[in-house]
C-alpha cells in the first residue's frame, strides 16, 4: 500500500510527522514544484518524499490536506480516480451555499470521479495531530466516516499504524455529520481531543 499527502501546510506537515515517527514512507506534494518544500520535508524525516502532484497521486491512499476551495485543482491531476482512496482532512466554515446541504466531503467526492472518500483526521488541530498520539496509557482518537463501507477498513488500519485509535462514525450524513460544519455551526466532535484507553 502506498501513501501520499497533498498539501504541505500545517495539517499536511502534521500528518507527515505521524508517518515519520513510525518510519512509514509517504509522498508529499502541492501544486508547486517539489524543490520549493524539499528542505521542509527533509527536516521532518527521511521517509517524507517530496514529489510532483502528478507522481504523488499514483499512491493508493491519498490525504487531501489542502484548503477546501483548492480541491478541484487537485482533482484535475487525474481523469479517473478509480482504485484510489481519498482521506478528506479538509474543513470548511462557514459552509458555502454551493454545497446545497451536502456534507463537504460528499461535495468533494463529486470532483474525484471514481475514488472512495473517507472523512478523517480533520477534527484535530494541527499541533495536536502532529504530537505523539500515544498519551496517558491510551491512543488519541481519529474519527472516520464514509459512504463506501469498505473504504474505512484500510484507513482504520493505517490510523492504527500511525498510533491513533480509529473510531468509525458510519455514513457521511449520519455519524459523519458530527465532524462536519453545518451551516454556521461545527459538528459536536470537531476539535475534541479524545483518548482510547488500552483494555
Amino acid at each position: 500500500m502506498s501513501y501520499a499527502i497533498i498539501g504541505f501546510g500545517k495539517i499536511g506537515q502534521a500528518l507527515a510527522k505521524a508517518f515519520a515517527r513510525n518510519g512509514i514512507e509517504v509522498s508529499v506534494a502541492t501544486t508547486r514544484d517539489p524543490e520549493s518544500f524539499a528542505s521542509a520535508a527533509a527536516a521532518i524525516g527521511p521517509t517524507i518524499i517530496p514529489k510532483t502532484l502528478a507522481d504523488a497521486v499514483k499512491a493508493d491512499i491519498i490525504f487531501l490536506a489542502v484548503r477546501f476551495e483548492s480541491h478541484p485543482d487537485v482533482a484535475k491531476a487525474l481523469s479517473s480516480w478509480e482504485g484510489k482512496t481519498i482521506i478528506d482532512a479538509t474543513n470548511v466554515f462557514p459552509v458555502p451555499e454551493e454545497l446545497d446541504g451536502l456534507p463537504s466531503t460528499a461535495f468533494v467526492a463529486k470532483a474525484f470521479t471514481g475514488a472512495k472518500l473517507v472523512k478523517g483526521f480533520n477534527h484535530l488541530i494541527a499541533a495536536t495531530l502532529a504530537a505523539d498520539p500515544i498519551v496517558e496509557g491510551g491512543h488519541r482518537v481519529v474519527f472516520l466516516s464514509s459512504d463506501d463501507e469498505d473504504a474505512i477498513a484500510p484507513v482504520a488500519a493505517l490510523a492504527k499504524q500511525l498510533g491513533f485509535a480509529p473510531v468509525k462514525l458510519g455514513k457521511l450524513n449520519e455519524g459523519g455529520a458530527l465532524v462536519h460544519a453545518r451551516g454556521r455551526t461545527w459538528g459536536q466532535l470537531i476539535f475534541q481531543d479524545l483518548f482510547k484507553k488500552e483494555q
